[in-house]
């Protein structure tokens, strides 16, 4: 199986939930160490040239990739009046382009093997929004109209699509905010706390086992409760 932005935060919890499941796993990243395990290849996704290669070299140790966790993400947020091109194509490039890429690398062996597993890490904000993140929240709900047209395309091949949709996740970014932003967000989640890495790794195995092979097309939030469904 294959990991984007698999090195850090919620990726790499990820990793590190299917190597314990006993599966080989490679993590793309462009910085950081794997976790112990996994093997690691530098791979920028907004470069299709480096997508290629690193799912080839995946595949040469490890086999035809049967999951794929399209995970890697950025953000760049401002308010529309102030957001530049540069900041809309960086997000959309990385969050949606990237994805793109890999999904359509990844659906070559799953529909060969008829029988695939990919799950899109989006966000909460793709459909509830946010203000500032007009680029980040078009790009996360892009993901779920990619993973409904690739049900529609393949879900006969035995290949699920699916998406993952944290809500704020106690990360390496959340961990910036002062405690007056993360208290604002408290308030927002019936939850009354942060998720954890682990639980948004936890729905991310459920989808990739064969018990989900009926699910697909689906957006699964991991937000406790924020976004009621959206």
């Amino acid at each position: 199986m294959i990991v984007t932005g698999g090195n850090r935060g919620i990726g790499r919890a990820i990793v590190e939930r299917f190597l314990a499941g006993g599966h080989k796993v490679a993590s793309l990243d462009m910085g950081g160490e794997p976790p112990e395990g996994a093997l690691g290849f530098a791979c920028n996704v907004t470069d299709g040239a480096q997508v290629d290669a690193a799912f080839a070299a995946a595949e040469e140790a490890n086999g035809p990739v049967e999951v794929l966790v399209a995970n890697a993400g950025i953000t760049k947020d401002t308010l529309i009046l102030r957001m530049g091109d540069a900041e809309w194509d960086a997000v959309i490039n990385v969050n949606l382009t990237g994805a793109f890429r890999c999904a359509k690398r990844a659906t070559k062996s799953m529909i060969r093997g008829r029988w695939g597993r990919i799950v899109f890490t989006g966000s909460v904000v793709g459909l509830y929004g946010s203000p500032g993140q007009v680029n980040y929240s078009a790009s996360k709900a892009a993901l779920v109209g990619v993973a409904r047209s690739l049900t529609r395309e393949v879900g006969s091949r035995g290949v699920t699509a699916n998406v993952v949709a944290p809500g704020f996740i106690e990360t390496d970014m959340t961990a910036v905010l002062s405690e007056e932003v993360i208290a604002r967000y408290l308030a927002s989640i019936p939850a009354n706390r942060l998720g954890q890495p682990s639980e948004v790794a936890a729905a991310v195995a459920f989808l990739a086992s064969e018990e989900a092979g009926f699910i697909s097309g689906a957006v699964i939030p991991v937000d406790g409760g924020l976004g009621m469904g959206h």
